[in-house]
């Protein structure tokens, strides 16, 4: 790893508690800025300068660190040195995470080889191409079918090459915007971010429109806008004409695609100039989802679609329950209609209910032995449930806020490992924690600060 500027530019802009009676005093924390800006300490240590991303997590979870990051910046945008951070973090993921792309140029390779007419006016769906690397995922098929990525062998090994940060464009350039023009000045591709799976290309095109939020630097904005169109191309899907594949395989029709989907579009349309064409394509996904059934008769929503375009009644995970808030409010805020947000807060009231334990703590079916694509779901919950409450004020979401973010700071941190964080929110500390379940924690830290 090579976290050392990255620490070091935020660890100026905190007063740090000693370490002495470090747990009385820790524990003594209650503002939530600070709560937040002490846990992106421990995280950056994971952070690695020569890959771009998070150490101990996936490529996809990368990309939702990077969203936690933005909107932590966004929340406290007097504090230089977590700007100079954020930025120079930005930039440097641009220049350096599309070499650790897991399977790169396979989504264009299906659709060519798909598009080929054999000549007899037949129609061959072809599930291999030649650029597979071994990146797949799968639902688990032991109990809850939770989420699974496999990667690559050896995909985060260390390559055994020493990367000298200051050598790194984004930390020879002496301020924040120069490393940012020295990053966009790459030429940022869209296809560079691609991997035949549509949530993970979805991932990414949200955490860059994060840091167009933050920068206001127009590339990351277009680098969001080309991805989501490249994914466009997967729609429809065999299920009533729409929706789009959860990947370039064509074999399953899952919520958090289309939820996905949904909101990068809603984003953008708030965002990008061609606002008609992305709410277009928001309000024709919003309408293929809500006719899909992956909606239940509890108001929470499923995992996916059987072969036979029917609910799969599989576990209603916090994340699904999560990215259509957003995508509502946003979509409420570029095209307004009275059923948007009453809809999202039918869906968030009907999750929490569900979600939460005795004590209000948020919890998920894999707990506590979620594996790296489960132990992100929460956070993505807490962050979008943030945007509604921010867009329809409600005492339920304000509560479920605070209540996971005390409940992780008083019970889900561990002193002696710099206050990281785990996976099970109500604790105890589940041994080992991640950059994944930290900066799941850390979203709803984040989602603290506004409430």
């Amino acid at each position: 790893m090579y976290p050392s500027y990255l620490v070091h530019s935020l660890l100026l802009s905190i007063s740090f508690i000693p370490n002495t009676s470090a747990q009385s005093l820790y524990d003594s924390v209650t503002d939530p800025t600070k709560r937040a800006e002490f846990a992106l300490s421990r995280l950056q240590i994971w952070y690695n300068a020569g890959t771009g991303l998070w150490d101990t997590t996936g490529w996809w979870n990368s990309a939702n660190v990077m969203t936690m990051l933005a909107n932590l910046a966004k929340s406290d945008p007097k504090n230089a040195q977590l700007q100079n951070l954020a930025e120079r973090v930005f930039a440097n993921t641009l220049l350096q995470a599309p070499s650790k792309n897991p399977q790169p140029g396979v989504e264009n390779e299906a659709k060519r080889r798909r598009d080929v007419d054999p000549g007899n006016g037949t129609f061959t769906l072809f599930n291999e191409t030649g650029l597979e690397s071994g990146y797949t995922k799968n639902l688990n098929p032991g109990g809850v079918h939770e989420p699974v990525t496999v990667f690559p062998a050896d995909w985060d090994a260390e390559d055994g090459q020493y990367v000298d940060i200051q050598s790194l464009p984004s930390f020879v350039s002496a301020s924040k915007d120069a490393a940012t023009q020295a990053a966009i000045a790459s030429n940022p591709n869209p296809e560079d971010w691609l991997d035949g799976f549509y949530d993970d290309d979805l991932w990414w095109a949200l955490a860059w429109i994060g840091a167009y939020d933050v920068t206001k630097k127009i590339e990351y904005l277009q680098l969001a806008e080309g991805i989501f169109g490249q994914v466009t191309k997967a729609w429809p899907t065999k299920c009533g004409n729409g929706g789009i594949w959860w990947s370039w395989k064509k074999d399953y029709m899952n919520a958090i695609a289309n939820e996905l989907f949904l909101s990068t579009a809603a984003h953008l349309a708030n965002r990008a100039q061609n606002k008609g064409t992305y709410v277009g394509w928001a309000e024709l996904t919003l309408e293929w989802f809500l006719n899909s059934g992956m909606i239940n008769g509890q108001n929470t929503i499923n995992d996916g679609l059987t072969d036979g375009c029917k609910n799969n009644g599989y576990q209603t995970w916090s994340y699904n329950q999560g990215v259509i808030l957003g995508g509502l409010v946003e979509l409420n805020k570029a095209a307004p209609n009275d059923t948007y947000l009453p809809l999202a807060t039918k869906i968030a009231k009907a999750a929490i209910k569900e979600l939460s334990d005795d004590d209000g703590v948020i919890h998920d079916g894999c707990e506590p032995g979620c594996g790296g694509d489960g132990n992100q779901f929460k956070g993505i919950f807490m962050r979008n449930l943030q945007l509604l409450h921010e867009a329809a004020p409600d005492a339920a979401f304000a509560n479920s806020i605070t209540t996971n973010a005390n409940s992780i700071w008083l019970k889900n941190r561990n002193e002696d490992e710099g206050n990281t964080m785990s996976v099970v929110w109500s604790g105890p500390f589940i041994s080992p924690a991640n950059a994944s379940t930290h900066s799941s924690a850390m979203d709803a830290l984040v989602a603290a600060i506004s409430v």
